[in-house]
């Protein structure tokens, strides 16, 4: 059984993630920034007996990241699996959201996850094993107008795990790179106020087409959603298949997005940009997937 780190557990798919290798008998490390607000994973923990132990770690803060290692490797002696799923999404325009948002969003989804890499990857390199599972999304294949600086990073994170699975091949270390589409999760409102609780920025009205049009395919894909739990079913596969991959899409939304875009000219998908009203956009993207996503 593999000893595995998991990041963002309090809710979602972290929480999914702990408990199903917990559930598969893994000895499973559980990080979050506050362990007395995982109220769920502790009482199933306690329930059901599960190998699981809670660690508090915050991935934006480098003595934190380090320190939450430093206690698994002290307990546990090695990791064998690093799952970096901690992340938070704002939407908006490139123009409209604001510097420091876009830096929240990238210490998170981007360097959160080289923090973890970069602190869990010696010990791994100096057994010549391991598993490094980063969790991005569909948007890192497919940029949709309107989820800017989430996309973006996501985008960066992808690229990163691309190259950093070429650079310790060598050493035997794997990496999985899991791509969900929209699932039934919190993450579009833990951790943020609420758009309409926030100051009124005049460059909103400009986007505002993009916007709905965006909040219109998550509110479709949501009312037949992909649970959490796939996910964590895709993790484990990735982490014990004997024929492992790069990339997993999870979802039936991801696979069709994804071959839309693939078909699609840079220039046709820039199209999807142009003045329209919502009747014509949605006409559009369904003949480009052969699938109405948004009504």
């Amino acid at each position: 059984m593999a000893i595995v780190l998991i990041t963002g557990t309090s809710t979602g798919i972290g929480l999914a993630t702990a408990l199903h290798f917990a559930r598969k008998r893994h000895e499973v490390y559980a990080s979050l920034r506050h362990p007395e607000t995982a109220r769920e994973l502790s009482q199933a923990i306690a329930d059901e007996q599960l190998p699981v132990t809670l660690v508090t770690l915050d991935v934006n803060n480098d003595a934190s990241v380090q320190r939450g290692v430093d206690e698994v490797l002290r307990q546990a002696g090695h990791i064998d699996v690093l799952v970096n799923n901690a992340g938070i999404a704002r939407s908006g325009a490139i123009e409209e959201v604001p510097l420091e948002i876009a830096k929240q969003v990238f210490e998170t989804n981007y360097f959160g996850a080289i923090r973890m890499i970069q602190a869990v990857l010696p010990t791994m390199r100096a057994r010549c094993s391991g598993t490094i599972v980063n969790v991005t999304s569909l948007a890192g294949r497919v940029a949709l107008a309107a989820h800017g600086h989430y996309c973006a990073s996501k985008f960066a994170l992808e690229a990163a795990s691309e190259l950093l699975a070429q650079e310790v091949c060598a050493f035997n270390i794997r990496v999985a790179i899991i791509e969900p589409g929209v699932i039934l999760t919190p993450i579009f409102t833990k951790g943020r106020e609420p758009r309409e609780a926030l100051p009124h920025n005049p460059l909103s009205a400009y986007y505002a087409d993009h916007l709905r049009r965006l909040r219109m395919l998550f509110q479709r894909q949501l009312q037949q959603p992909t649970l959490p739990a796939a996910v964590a079913e895709a993790i484990e596969h990735a982490v014990t298949t004997n024929q492992p991959r790069l990339r997993y899409l999870v979802g039936e939304d991801a696979r069709i997005l994804l071959r839309g875009r693939q078909q699609t000219t840079d220039e046709e998908w820039v199209g999807n940009g142009r003045p329209m009203t919502d009747e014509e956009y949605c006409d559009t993207m369904c003949k480009r997937y052969g699938v109405d996503l948004y009504r």
